[in-house]
């Protein structure tokens, strides 16, 4: 048994997850899992740079997970880094950061490594499951990307395109005065949905997606629609995790999420605060994956590029 703590750094958000890992019976039992909204990734579509208000809000989260890490007393650490730090000119910066508060270097991993932890995470679990079919598909919609997975026991293709939810909003959503567009127009959905488009050609070009039977979904906008779609008055991940969300529950939500205000997504307890100008755009990537791929339903996975991280540990 090993006590690690892997720390995945996105777009959008950072998350921690401290855990004790036993490679001999496949068991991933967690001590702290937490998530912290910092959106690192604001601006970088449009600058090239980290901002330094997002670059403080990120080092202050650190600062708090560095706590945790020494409280529980985890052996091994691993801070992987994704989207935003991949595009940004003053990386360096960051990593300086992220290497002083918690005496760990960043790993700035490619879209295609992401991918490799992310299937892995998901899908241990699933594997052997006789109601599900193989090969998987895992698509995990972060902040700036969108990965894709397909394999069964281990990943047989990837792509990671840059459709995330923050990416889409900020590039398509944001009007001339700067602001987001409350609610977006039937022009600016239809920008979005022509990116999309666009990416998803791409990715079939690439990793066979229509070929797979069983659609798995990760990260916050997947997981916050199944919030929604399930009625929840809080946040319950045990519910969540191997939840199955139909596509007319996703394909209303969505249609929803993008006619509605600020004001009407704050009042939904679920949707975390730091989402509610984003999950429009995260809702309307998963919608349209399952039109393009066909899938009838998703299944929700709670484990994702965290327990990947972690079993690399292990």
């Amino acid at each position: 048994m090993s006590r690690v703590a892997a720390v995945d750094c996105g777009t959008n958000s950072i998350r921690l997850l401290v855990a004790d890992v036993n490679p001999e019976t496949g068991e991933l039992t967690d001590l702290d899992r937490r998530m912290t909204i910092v959106r690192l990734g604001q601006g970088v579509d449009r600058t090239g740079r980290l901002a330094p208000e997002a670059l403080e809000r990120t080092f202050a989260a650190c600062r708090e997970y560095a706590a945790v890490i020494k409280e529980l007393g985890a052996e091994r650490t691993r801070f992987v880094a994704t989207s935003a730090s991949r595009d940004a000119e003053n990386r360096d910066t960051f990593v300086r950061g992220v290497l002083d508060i918690l005496g760990v270097e960043p790993e700035v991993i490619t879209g295609e490594q992401e991918a490799q932890f992310s299937f892995t995470g998901a899908t241990r679990e699933l594997t052997g499951r006789a109601d599900l079919d193989t090969p998987f598909l895992v698509v995990d919609i972060g902040g700036g990307s969108t990965e894709f997975v397909v394999g069964a026991e281990r990943v047989d293709a990837a792509l990671s395109v840059d459709i995330g939810c923050v990416r889409m909003t900020e590039r398509h959503l944001v009007g001339e005065d700067g602001r987001i567009t409350d609610p977006p127009t039937a022009e600016q959905i239809g920008a979005v949905r022509a990116d999309i488009t666009e990416a998803l050609d791409r990715v079939t070009r690439t990793v066979p997606i229509r070929s797979a039977r069983t659609l798995v979904g990760l990260a916050g906008s997947v997981t916050t629609v199944a919030a929604l779609a399930l009625g929840l008055d809080a946040y319950d991940s045990t519910a969540i995790h191997h939840s199955r969300i139909p596509y007319e529950k996703v394909a209303g939500l969505t249609d929803w999420l993008l006619s509605s205000t600020h004001d009407q997504r704050a009042l939904k307890p679920v949707i975390h605060p730091g989402r509610v100008d984003v999950i429009a755009s995260g809702a309307l990537v998963l919608r349209m994956i399952m039109e393009w791929t066909g899938a009838r339903e998703v299944v929700v996975s709670e484990h994702d590029i965290l327990d990947g991280i972690a079993w690399s540990l292990a």
